[in-house]
């Protein structure tokens, strides 16, 4: 598995040797730019797919777990709209899920929230404004927009919220340093729907559904009536070939709370 400091040792080694060479052979600068162009691109990627655990341990999924069981998780409620819709739905089929929520949307919506999770599902930590621009966060910033979302929900619930997931599943050195402070555990996923873009329902469900095996994580946001759809066709199909879904943490045999 890549990881950062891994690629960050092999680009200088690399520099340093191509300047050995540049020393005797008199090399072109377009290698140096390559070697560059290499390191850019893998922290990109690494920065951006959560899998990878470039920057951060995320955890992803359960490929030792023998029962049949996968998780639903929910991103960016509560909303007013739709999360009881999603309830509603997963009451119908005794479903169990996560949802990971914005420190704003719990403060608008405190009953909401608890009614998430009176029905039996565990909530996480998805920051407090979910900001286009939290990437570029500074790590202090970051530790404020937990905090804050974490002090909220204990308010409201009595709970301490031990799972972040973070804001478009993008890490970095800065978000890997804010989790060491509040000694918050990075939750990801090992399907991802993408119900929030312009794909079709019946696509978004073949996303989810191919290959879906016990152990996997499964991202869905609880915010568009798309995503009501997908999630009955998907809670039809784990009836039909007996799988169930389960909080995160009892997928991952974690605690929700600290």
């Amino acid at each position: 598995m890549l990881r950062f400091a891994t690629i960050n040792i092999l680009m200088i080694a690399t520099l340093v040797l191509l300047l050995c060479v540049d020393y005797f052979l008199s090399i072109s600068p377009i290698f140096y730019l390559l070697v560059l162009i290499i390191w850019g691109v893998i922290t990109l990627l690494g920065s951006s797919i959560i899998g990878w655990n470039y920057h951060v341990t995320s955890l992803c999924g359960n490929n030792e777990i023998k029962e049949n069981q996968v998780s639903i998780t929910f991103d960016d409620g509560p909303d007013a709209n739709f999360t009881p819709q999603v309830l509603d739905l997963l009451d119908e089929f005794n479903a169990k899920a996560t949802f990971f929520c914005i420190g704003q949307k719990i403060k608008e919506h405190p009953q909401l929230f608890t009614e998430i999770i009176k029905k039996g599902h565990t909530v996480g930590n998805h920051t407090y404004s979910h900001a286009n621009n939290f990437g570029f966060f500074s790590s202090e910033r970051v530790v404020s927009e937990l905090t804050k979302t974490n002090e909220i929900a204990k308010e409201i619930s009595g709970l301490s919220l031990k799972m972040f997931r973070p804001a478009f599943g993008v890490t970095n050195p800065r978000i890997k340093k804010a989790l060491n402070t509040t000694g918050m555990l990075s939750l990801g996923w090992s399907k991802r729907s993408f119900d929030t873009t312009s794909l079709s329902e019946k696509s978004i469900l073949q996303r989810v559904t191919k290959n879906l095996s016990k152990g996997d994580i499964i991202l869905l946001h609880d915010s568009s009536s798309k995503s009501i759809q997908v999630l009955e066709q998907l809670l039809l199909f784990l009836k039909t070939n007996k799988l169930e879904s389960v909080t995160v943490d009892q997928l991952l045999a974690i605690e929700p709370y600290a």
